[in-house]
């Protein structure tokens, strides 16, 4: 029973776009590891820009700085 926990920022991703990942990541774990596509979950989490940091800085920082 695979379990495959996706995170990214909240940032105007769509629901297509998470669909087309929940799906592909499934395809993979098919193809790759023979799991059966009704036993493998996909979670994707959203995580907010203030709350996600690169080289010291959150994002939500370093957009704004650049705008």
């Amino acid at each position: 029973m695979p379990y495959v926990n996706i995170k990214i920022t909240k940032d105007g991703v769509t629901q297509q776009q998470k669909e087309q990942l929940i799906k592909g990541v499934t395809q993979v774990l098919t193809e790759v590891l023979g799991k059966h596509p009704k036993s493998t979950y996909v979670v994707i989490d959203e995580v907010e820009l203030g709350n996600w940091g690169a080289g010291g800085e959150s994002l939500e920082s370093l957009l704004n700085r650049k705008n």
